[in-house]
Order: structure tokens, then C-alpha cells, then sequence
């Protein structure tokens, strides 16, 4: 199989793998130095809760701006997507790290999301996800015929 002429996508901003970290006691996060880097610039992370799990989700300004310009094709007279709009933003943050490469979320979220000691950040590629380990387990991953159906969902 021949790779010639296969553009392969640049892995900035792509996050993979996954870490552990504990809240200090300012209930501070590091993020890993990897994830930093593949954040770019501004070097800033919208946090959201997630609408489906009680975990928080992470993404980088410039994939923000991709989402949000899908919602900016909407009318100011749409009321669904006006409300989701009000929703998503009042129960958002915008941080940025300190020198050592924490970040404090605010208590709403933090409490939304369990994370109380230990947190789990997980890679979603274009984002990431903050879990409490309990959250996680009680989750449950995805056995064979989950993960292969949600493959040929999204075209895989």
C-alpha cells in the first residue's frame, strides 16, 4: 500500500492519551505540558459542562470559534437556538494557566462534575474531558459493539 500522496492531518491541537492529576488545595489543575503546547494561542481553554455525562468539557479557543460560528448562522429570532446560546454561556468559563500550567475551574462546574480530589483527563481529539474517577467508572466504557457501532456512526 503505497502512502504517496496522503496528507496526513497535522496533529496540532489534536488530544490523545489520557492523565491523572489531583485538584490542589486551591483546587487548581495542571494541565500536561503536551496538551499546552497543542492548545496554541491564546493560550486559554473554554470549559462547558458536557450535556450528556457529569464531566466538563475542554476546548481550545480556536475549536470554540469553529463551534460558535456554526450557532452565528442562526437568527437572533431563533428561540431554540438563542436558548441554547443563554444556557451554554452562563454555565461556561474562559481560563487561562498560571506559570506552572494550572488552571482553576469555578465551583459551579467543579461541583457539576464531581471533581473534588483526583481528576481524570480524558483526549477527545479536538477537545478534552474532565472526569472524577467515580463518574468515569460508573460511565463504563465502551465494550467491542458499542465502540464499532459508534464507529460506523460517525464514518470511521
Amino acid at each position: 500500500m503505497s502512502m504517496e500522496g496522503l496528507v496526513l492531518p497535522a496533529s496540532e491541537g489534536l488530544f490523545v492519551s489520557n492523565f491523572t492529576h489531583s485538584l490542589d488545595p486551591k483546587k487548581r489543575l495542571t494541565i500536561p505540558s503536551d496538551w499546552r503546547e497543542q492548545v496554541g494561542d491564546p493560550s486559554a481553554l473554554y470549559v462547558l459542562p458536557d450535556m450528556h455525562e457529569s464531566c466538563l468539557l475542554a476546548f481550545p479557543a480556536r475549536e470554540m470559534a469553529f463551534r460558535l460560528e456554526k450557532m452565528r448562522r442562526h437568527s437572533i429570532a431563533d428561540r431554540k437556538a438563542r436558548g441554547f446560546a443563554r444556557v451554554l454561556a452562563s454555565q461556561s468559563e474562559l481560563v487561562a494557566w498560571d506559570s506552572q500550567g494550572r488552571i482553576r475551574i469555578k465551583d459551579d462546574l467543579l461541583n457539576f462534575a464531581g471533581l473534588a480530589d483526583k481528576v481524570v483527563l480524558v483526549g477527545a481529539f479536538d477537545s478534552f474531558e474532565l472526569w472524577s474517577p467515580e463518574f468515569l467508572e460508573a460511565a463504563g466504557g465502551m465494550d467491542r459493539d458499542k465502540l464499532q457501532d459508534a464507529a460506523r456512526y460517525v464514518g470511521f
